[in-house]
């Protein structure tokens, strides 16, 4: 075993903080983990209540995520009926065909200053060569919602 990964493991046994993810970022590992663990228990086929637990989660977000994330996710769910909302790394998220195609970040949730709505490989918003597949929100206001709406329309189509 390297010495590197010696230190490390000692660092971690110690209880030290090791250099690399933050503990926010671990902390969205281990949410992976149990919502990984739910499903395999549930069983394939099995249906989880992905809106109750989107909709618990946003109502455990502080302001001004928690306006955001209500607002995405009536845009989500109005605009692309056929994503099924579902828990990601502890995020609200929206998939189709068990692939996550778009999420809400809250800012609370790695303590930066803006929440962000992003979009994953899935999402078909190939634009050119170069395109964006995030996007800051400090608020939303009519012409960002207009935007969501259109972005998650082409997302899914």
């Amino acid at each position: 075993m390297k010495e590197s990964n010696r230190s490390a493991q000692r660092a971690v046994a110690a209880g030290k903080a090791t250099p690399g993810f933050t503990e926010e970022e671990r902390a969205a590992m281990k949410e992976r983990a149990r919502e990984m663990k739910a499903a395999a228990r549930r069983g394939p086929g099995a249906k989880a209540d992905g809106e109750g637990e989107v909709l618990a989660r946003i109502a455990e977000m502080p302001e001004p995520d928690r306006t955001m994330a209500e607002r995405i996710h009536a845009i989500v769910k109005t605009t692309a009926p056929v994503l099924s909302p579902r828990l990601w790394y502890g995020m609200p998220a929206y998939a189709k065909d068990g692939r996550t195609v778009c999420f809400f970040q809250p800012a609370a949730k790695f303590t930066t200053r803006y929440a962000t709505f992003g979009f994953n490989d899935s999402a078909r918003l190939d634009e050119g060569t170069m395109w964006p597949t995030a996007f800051a929100l400090t608020r939303l206001t009519p012409a960002d919602e207009a935007r969501i709406a259109a972005l998650v329309t082409r997302a899914v189509s």
